[in-house]
């Protein structure tokens, strides 16, 4: 929202310079991006041409002579429409404009002490101005008085502040508004509008027909005014509307413009007679068409909402009006439009369809008593400036709340929140200051929350007023007074992203919202999907189910920077939708290309480095010894002869496994717990032991088997009756048409004593006739 302190100054009496008052708002609460003047040039005249000679040898140059009160200057102008008789802006030597700083100087043998400008020297953007004044110089009324300062006759020395709002403050989208906060920081009054106008009488409120059809819309007021002069606007209309960023066009459309800035109620002027006798609001009927002010044909749904004639739609409600009834130079009747649409539908709409002035007020609520005033207002500037004829009578659907919201707060509960020793009368100067309507009984305050002040429900409201502009600067700082008790800090997540770090893992943070087709990918189960109401893109549209989809668009963009070593992992939530809706929070591992396993070592990850990282988290936890693997093929993602599950005292807590080649070429390996289930698990206490005194002995063996029989059954039945038996691990195995051969270390060791090979070999072949008659196995010599 922009500050014209000229406008605001209708309303309230600021004296301040620009930049004082944006640092005195932003003090408030109210941040800006820039306080500036709106025409930042010096020494700028009105001048008269009283000669104009075309230069000799030259096709667009012309040698002037230009009074400018004090003294008549030479000046050579290249502009088209420079010619005797006419008033201009003169920059004198030394005047400082946008483009730089005019100095006296020869052009052709002839001296230059000034220039003549046009508004876009000055710094007016384009959008603004008239093709003459783009072409050539700017042209004053032939009563400008010669030698004055040309900024103040064309009261374009106005001075502008561009503030960024939070969206809780629809009521400071307005210049009254602005005046009110401003009135609350400088303890000043504010002085409303009070619309005059000569109403005629007619028969308007019986000859024209207004229909609601639909909750959306709690109050529409309708007006006209007859017989208008479209022409343009007076100049302190335009420069205002120019200030806050918007283009004049003629003294009808800027009339609606200048009334939102002013009270912040969007307005909308029909031409009454392509109306016709009945306007109403609906909702829009799905693929429904309507064309709106630029031109453009729109293609409407059943949660839009749109003004209609008997003819159709002939408005976008709140956002833009339609093509088929809009003001042109033939207008003579003017229907004005005064409304209040539900807020929620008039954001759904221009945020699919196109964002305007109009629809960021509608999108944070409206104030009913200004809607009233804008019409009243419409009414007397048409008449004023228009020519315009108003007629009797106010056509209206009202169906706001009217309720006073009074809200009940002590002297103490605003001190403890602020940590402020306030008195009664400090409040109740804030209070008068903002004009809340306020009374006191027995230190609680009953503060009653003005109709603009949209944001203020709350006690809280309250004390954020009271704290702003008090000043939070005059608060004494203070250490907090508090009990103490023992805390708990959850390390959970933390302890497990450090040990994956150590594991040489980076961690990554990717989005929680994904394309629709990655849903249900990298699940056992199909869920119902959870879309977003109102996604920012067709990319993240729905919540994920798994963190596998999203680690692999990390690998996919460092695949295509030229990085193919990926290792990462990611600890987030996913989102399922059965009975309920359900959040779990998961951790999800991807490894492809190298893997650092130690120092100056590198290896290609795979399988079984990735399955060698879960047992050394699950170990970390405290699930040693109580964790399996088991072939999974319940995942079509995975690569059918290269994953397993994650079982954990007989309940499955997650997977891994290498990424099925049709999905991706490259090597990948990823898995996924579900670190909720895991939690719920109970896992052994983690006790510190001594490094063993003693070496351990490992031997190892090879077993022929079929095909059928896997390494873990075989490791099962070697574990049976060995007492010194502290490992076995599977690290190789060769398949062959009927059988396999899968070979296997066993590492023995007694924590007392050194282990002789005698004692071990009794185990060790113990171990080994288990297996032989347990699976009928064959020993492979090594």
């Amino acid at each position: 929202m922009i500050l014209s302190k000229k406008f605001v100054n209708d309303y309230i009496k600021v004296d301040e310079d620009i930049k004082t008052i944006a640092e005195d708002m932003t003090r408030v609460g109210n941040e800006y991006d820039t306080a500036k003047k709106l025409v930042e040039a010096t020494k700028l005249v009105v001048g008269e041409v009283v000669e104009c000679e075309n230069m000799e040898g030259s096709d667009h140059l012309h040698v002037c002579k230009i009074n400018v009160g004090s003294e008549v200057l030479d000046i050579v102008c290249g502009a088209p429409n420079m010619r005797k008789g006419i008033k201009v802006i003169v920059a004198l030597d030394g005047a400082v404009l946008p483009g730089g700083t005019i100095k006296k100087g020869e052009i052709r043998g002839h001296i230059s002490n000034g220039m003549c400008c046009s508004l876009e020297e000055l710094g007016i953007d384009k959008k603004f101005l008239k093709e003459e004044d783009i072409k050539g110089i700017h042209e004053l009324p032939v009563d400008a008085p010669i030698g004055e300062d040309a900024l103040k006759y064309m009261e374009l020395d106005d001075e502008i502040v561009d503030f960024e709002l939070t969206s809780n403050r629809g009521d400071l989208q307005s210049m009254i508004g602005m005046a009110y906060e401003l009135g609350a920081v400088y303890n000043r009054e504010v002085i409303e509008p009070k619309p005059e106008y000569n109403a005629k009488a007619s028969n308007f409120e019986k000859e024209m027909t207004l229909k609601v059809d639909t909750d959306n819309v709690s109050l529409f007021l309708l007006g006209r005014v007859n017989n208008i002069e479209i022409k343009e606007s007076p100049a302190f209309i335009k420069n205002r509307l120019m200030a806050c960023g918007i283009r004049p066009i003629n003294n009808v459309v800027d009339i609606s413009n200048y009334v939102m800035l002013e009270t912040g109620q969007p307005l909308h002027f029909y031409d009454a007679d392509l109306v016709g006798n009945m306007l109403g609001a609906r909702m829009a009927k799905e693929g429904e068409t309507l064309t709106t002010l630029d031109n453009q044909e729109r293609t409407l749904t059943d949660k839009d909402l749109v003004i209609y004639n008997e003819n159709g739609p002939i408005g976008l409600a709140g956002v833009m009006g339609g093509l088929t009834t809009e003001i042109n130079e033939s207008t003579k009747n003017v229907l004005i439009e005064s409304a209040i649409f539900d807020a929620g539908t008039i954001r759904k709409t221009a945020k699919r369809i196109l964002r305007s002035e109009a629809s960021s007020r509608f999108e944070k609520g409206l104030d009913y008593k200004r809607t009233y005033l804008a019409m009243e207002r419409s009414k007397e500037l048409l008449e004023k400036y228009a020519s315009g004829e108003v007629l009797e009578g106010l056509i209206k659907y009202d169906k706001v709340n009217k309720e006073d919201k009074v809200i009940e707060i002590s002297l103490d509960k605003i001190n403890s929140v602020l940590g402020m020793n306030l008195k009664e009368e400090d409040v109740l100067d804030v209070l008068s200051r903002l004009k809340f309507e306020t009374e006191v009984k027995d230190n609680v305050f009953y503060v009653t929350a003005p109709s603009r002040r949209l944001d203020i429900s709350i006690k809280e409201d309250i004390i954020e007023e009271v704290g702003r502009i008090y000043g939070v600067d005059n608060i004494t700082p203070t250490l907090p007074k508090t009990t103490k008790t023992k805390g708990f800090v959850d390390t959970y997540y933390r302890d497990i992203k450090l040990r994956l770090a150590a594991s040489g893992l980076n961690e990554v943070i990717s989005y929680s919202l994904v394309n629709e087709k990655n849903i249900n990918t990298f699940s056992e189960n199909t869920y119902e999907t959870v879309k977003v109401l109102e996604p920012m893109t067709s990319d993240r549209t729905h919540l994920r189910t798994s963190l596998i989809p999203s680690l692999l668009d990390v690998y996919t963009y460092n695949k295509s920077r030229g990085n193919k070593n990926v290792n990462i992992f990611e600890i987030s939530e996913v989102f399922r939708k059965e009975e309920d809706y359900t959040e779990e929070k998961h951790l999800s591992i991807l490894m492809a290309g190298e893997y650092i396993s130690g120092i100056n070592t590198k290896v290609n990850a795979d399988f079984y480095y990735l399955k060698g990282i879960v047992e050394n988290l699950l170990d970390y936890l405290g699930y040693k010894r109580r964790y399996d693997f088991e072939v999974e093929s319940s995942i079509k993602e995975l690569h059918p002869y290269k994953a397993a599950s994650i079982i954990i005292n007989g309940v499955k807590v997650g997977f891994l496994g290498e990424v099925n080649p049709s999905i991706i070429s490259d090597a990948v390996y990823v898995c996924d717990i579900n670190l909720d289930k895991l939690r719920s698990i109970n896992s052994g206490k983690i006790k510190a032991k001594d490094v063993p005194k003693y070496p351990s002995i490992k031997k190892d063996v090879s077993f022929i088997v079929t095909n059928e029989t896997s390494a873990k059954e075989i490791i099962k039945e070697i574990k049976k009756g060995n007492r010194n038996l502290v490992d076995v691990q599977a690290y190789d195995e060769f398949k062959m048409p009927i059988d396999k051969s899968i070979t296997f270390t066993l590492t023995y060791l007694d924590e007392n004593k050194t282990l002789t090979d005698e004692e071990v070999m009794i185990e060790f072949n113990k171990a080994i006739d288990n297996v032989m008659k347990k699976f009928n196995a064959r020993v492979k010599n090594m």
